[in-house]
């Protein structure tokens, strides 16, 4: 890959490759010391116009784990809070010489753009209510080990995707993660199903390839995932709901959902999750709920996509990790 601007640019292989090395990354964080020297003498920055928790620190710690020098900057304490654009910006972080950027913008597009200004490649996290390829590709990483471990303990023999539906519910409107993960799990073979109120269903989603529906509960009784999403009230300009208390009693997984999902279920949130709202206490702490294993995955998935864009001496991989 030359850049990773959207979860339209993995196909099922390149998916499945990726899968496969975040594996190997994975044991890394079971090592008393964390390193690899993959990406030895190269340059990462992470360049955030948003507020970010777990995506940029995952994006850090991936870098770092895998030996690159890793910079962060945000828009505040920056020249952008002085008035400099975006490709300013970009094309003087450039100049500098790194070699990859991790962009975050408000404005959808913008890692697009990025990546016409410069010859850095660039990895997009997150624009606008546009994309959030890396977020697509952590959650089917996720529901990939789940769905292994549940059909036959963990065996790498079948299709783990294969006559799955995942559920994913909520603010579609406002989410980068729900376009992306429809992309990405439609493309391994996933049947999708958004569930939302007509309000918080984007205009152009019968084109998206996948099913949509109102009714949370027919929802839940074939799902063998459910994908809540965040409400993002932050980017909400008017009543795309009546009161919360109504959200919750129609689209929040509660504690009755929960006790209704199928054995096996799992439960899945993005973050930063609002609980009370679109998700219970009970659903969050669930013991089928893997949101914590979502953040964990954020780092060796990040990291396998690092590698796979700066490239590298392969030995280390086959020599188990020893550089």
């Amino acid at each position: 890959m030359r850049h990773l601007l959207s979860a339209a640019d993995v196909d099922a292989a390149t998916a499945n490759r990726i899968f496969d090395l975040a594996e190997e990354m994975a044991d890394v964080q079971n090592r008393p010391v964390k390193k690899l020297p993959a990406l030895r003498g190269r340059t990462v920055v992470n360049l955030f116009f948003e507020d970010s928790t777990r995506t940029r620190s995952s994006f850090e710690i991936a870098g770092k784990w895998l030996s690159a020098d890793v910079i962060n900057i945000s828009a505040k304490g920056s020249s952008v809070s002085k008035g400099e654009s975006l490709r300013d910006t970009v094309q003087t972080v450039a100049a500098m010489g790194v070699d990859a950027m991790v962009i975050r913008h408000a404005a959808s597009g913008a890692p697009w753009q990025a990546a016409q200004w410069t010859r850095a490649q660039i990895v997009n996290a997150g624009d606008g209510t546009h994309e959030h390829p890396t977020q697509a590709l952590l959650d089917a990483f996720t529901l990939r080990r789940h769905f292994r471990a549940a059909a036959n303990g963990g065996s790498t023999g079948t299709d783990p995707f294969a006559g799955r539906t995942v559920a994913v519910v909520g603010d579609i409107t406002h989410s980068r993660v729900a376009r992306s993960n429809v992309l990405l799990l439609t493309t391994l073979g996933v049947r999708v199903v958004l569930v939302a109120p007509p309000t918080l269903l984007p205009s152009g989603v019968e084109t998206w390839g996948c099913e949509v529906t109102g009714n949370f509960d027919a929802a839940i009784a074939e799902a063998d995932a459910v994908m809540m999403l965040r409400v993002q009230r932050e980017r909400m300009s008017g009543g795309y709901f009546p009161t919360p208390r109504e959200y919750t009693v129609g689209y929040g997984l509660t504690r009755d959902r929960v006790a209704a999902l199928r054995p096996g279920t799992a439960i899945c949130h993005p973050g930063p999750m609002n609980r009370g709202l679109e998700i219970s206490a009970d659903a969050a702490d669930a013991a089928n709920s893997l949101v914590l294993d979502q953040v964990a995955a954020g780092v060796a998935v990040r990291m396998s996509v690092l590698y796979q864009l700066l490239g590298g001496d392969d030995a280390w991989v086959s020599q188990g990790g020893q550089g």
